[in-house]
């Protein structure tokens, strides 16, 4: 009885790990962060962000990501710079490699869905992505 129970909890288990490649599909959009959690535990939350990200997936290893200022009326500025990036899986991970004519660098996907994006970068701090509800005046 009990080498049964532990072969279902072990298929259990099995069938019930993330797979990194299902991240890249929730990806795409826009995403202004939340919080960082640094390496010494220390936490900062953002309760309003100047700035926020746009992902961009170009093919399905490849993409880009972009800072835009959103406006009030729904529009944004931005400039012409991106950071174009790729992917890699490595082991149960999923890393995103970011290449700028200034640096290059590594972040690895520690969860996303359609609300929420958590990467830990080479630094171990960790970003807490929220998706970018536009303002609305009314």
């Amino acid at each position: 009885m009990r080498a049964l129970l532990f072969i279902v909890v072990f298929f259990l288990l099995n069938s019930c790990s993330n797979n990194p490649e299902s991240f890249i599909k929730h990806l795409n959009g826009y995403w202004e962060i939340e919080n960082v959690t640094l390496p010494d535990g220390n936490k900062r939350s953002y309760s309003f962000n100047e700035t926020i990200d746009y992902i961009k997936i170009t093919d399905s290893l490849t993409g880009f990501r972009k800072k835009l200022k959103p406006n009030f009326n729904g529009s944004f500025e931005t400039s012409n710079n991106a950071e174009h990036f790729s992917f890699t899986k490595v082991n149960d991970s999923l890393h995103i490699y970011y290449e700028t004519p200034f640096a290059k660098w590594k972040e690895t996907i520690l969860f996303v869905n359609e609300s929420q994006l958590k990467v830990i970068n080479q630094n171990k701090a960790v970003f807490l992505y929220k998706r970018f509800t536009p303002f609305n005046l009314e």
